[in-house]
């Protein structure tokens, strides 16, 4: 059976990067969002009276199926995953992921610390990274993609983006609490492709 790695970390603190880095077969967690017509999705007020659906609450995510599809892939090699598109919120299809003859596999997303205890409740061999980053690097990081990459309309995407950065203590007590090893950037990539 193969090793889940787990990369957790704020959004924007580079962790499709560092999972790119490797030559580990990985697994975008942001595929098993809900659409944004699920029912009750859980939404959120930015700054300025803004209401938006909050894409960061653990809700707006298909856990169940998320620790289905990578047990299914630790233990055979293989799944059929949903193909996500951010900016339109939906799922716009499938694909099929294959490791080939790899021995581990990358688990990557901003919800992957949820994913510790269960995939560890069905058997998985899971090793678990928080990928330690300062946290206004990460805001302008975030910023940058989410711009470049028209995720949402700009104003939208600043005042998302502070009230991300105000919670980054919290959610790295968090990983740290569930079980997650803090490693920078470097010490991260060095132990994946030892897992790996």
């Amino acid at each position: 059976m193969r090793t889940l790695i787990l990369v957790a970390g704020p959004s924007g603190s580079g962790k499709s990067r560092l999972s790119g880095q490797t030559d580990v077969p990985q697994v975008q967690l942001d595929d098993f969002y809900f659409d944004d017509d699920h029912p009750d999705l859980p939404v959120t007020e930015l700054p300025g009276g803004t209401r938006i659906i909050d894409w960061d609450d653990r809700r707006s995510w298909n856990l169940q199926a998320a620790v289905s599809a990578l047990e299914e892939i630790c233990r055979t090699g293989r799944a059929t995953l949903p193909s996500y598109e951010i900016s339109s919120n939906r799922a716009v299809g499938t694909h099929e992921f294959e490791v080939g003859d790899a021995t581990a596999v990358i688990g990557e997303g901003i919800f992957a610390i949820d994913l510790l205890e269960p995939c560890r409740a069905v058997g998985l061999d899971v090793v678990a990274i928080w990928l330690d980053r300062p946290r206004w690097f990460n805001f302008a990081r975030r910023l940058q993609r989410d711009l470049r990459q028209r995720r949402k309309a700009p104003g939208v995407l600043v005042r998302r983006g502070l009230a991300l950065a105000r919670h980054e203590p919290e959610l790295r007590r968090s990983a740290l609490a569930r079980g997650f090893t803090p490693y920078s950037m470097q010490d991260a990539a060095a132990a994946i492709r030892r897992f790996g």
